[in-house]
């Protein structure tokens, strides 16, 4: 009876904190969705009720005044070339490091995965923009993401391998596969998961990112949709009916992103964590 016994107060407990833990993260959402749709008035204190009438002008009126279109597009741009050249490199990366465990190969792994943790110099990163012609451009800012978001994709992806038999390498070069056809023929199949998984937190990380444009997009007309808001909320501080629309339609898209990719996160993480 006390074994069932302290079974149910930790299940209870674990229930407990996961509700808690859901409330903190739906809240948020909640009252930015709630406000939305109120007048200018009503959402002037943030509450809680659901508005008396709905107005949806207001996602109009963000949408044609804070230049959400545009900034739309560019932040896909961003994300999605970022998380594209991410996800293609690491693969390779992890792939060739993963199956040629030589001593530099195993230094150059530990060397990039410490970009995970290791800030980032911005005055030195300032500098190679400037000399590399490709500060305040697009490209500049795609190759700035996808270098930033490699070293996780590179330990990701690594485990992930780890978890793919060498028999199958050696099969496939014993019918004539070379590394090139190896890699994209055989193994790349096998890695859909966690390229899926990477490709995924690549493009919410670039999505969510509010510093990099800050410091290395001047022109308005290349700024992604974190910076539009910031832009926004600038200027409609004091209407925030019109500010949480701006922040709802800026987070649509990654809920969506995440709730269509979730089942391959999920899987890729713990297929990648069976072995390190």
């Amino acid at each position: 009876m006390t074994v069932v016994g302290n079974r149910s107060v930790k299940g209870a407990v674990a229930h407990a904190v996961s509700i808690v833990a859901s409330l903190i993260a739906i809240i948020p959402v909640y009252l930015v969705g709630v406000n939305a749709l109120k007048s200018a008035s009503q959402a002037s204190s943030m509450g809680v009720e659901f508005p008396t009438e709905l107005h949806l002008e207001n996602f109009a009126t963000v949408i044609d005044q804070g230049k959400l279109i545009d900034s739309f597009f560019n932040s896909m741009l961003y994300a999605g070339g970022a998380a594209t050249l991410a996800t293609f490199f690491a693969a390779v990366a992890a792939f060739t490091l993963s199956r040629n465990r030589t001593r530099l190969n195993r230094a150059l792994y530990f060397f990039l995965i410490m970009g995970i943790a290791l800030p980032v110099n911005f005055f030195t990163l300032t500098k190679i923009l400037q000399i590399t012609h490709l500060i305040n451009t697009k490209p500049g800012i795609i190759i700035l993401y996808a270098t930033l978001q490699i070293p996780f994709a590179v330990f990701l992806i690594y485990g992930f391998i780890q978890s793919i038999p060498r028999e199958l390498d050696e099969a496939a070069t014993i019918d004539g596969c070379g590394p090139i056809q190896l890699f994209f023929r055989i193994i790349a199949p096998l890695l859909t998961p966690v390229l899926v998984t990477t490709f995924i937190l690549s493009f919410l990380n670039t999505w969510n990112d509010f510093t990099m444009p800050l410091y290395y997009l001047n022109s308005t007309s290349n700024w992604p949709m974190t910076l539009a808001v910031y832009n926004f909320f600038g200027q409609f501080k004091q209407s925030w009916n019109l500010v949480s629309a701006d922040i709802l339609l800026t987070i649509i898209p990654v809920i969506v992103i995440y709730l269509a990719g979730q089942r391959f996160i999920l899987s890729g993480m713990t297929s990648g964590a069976v072995k390190g």
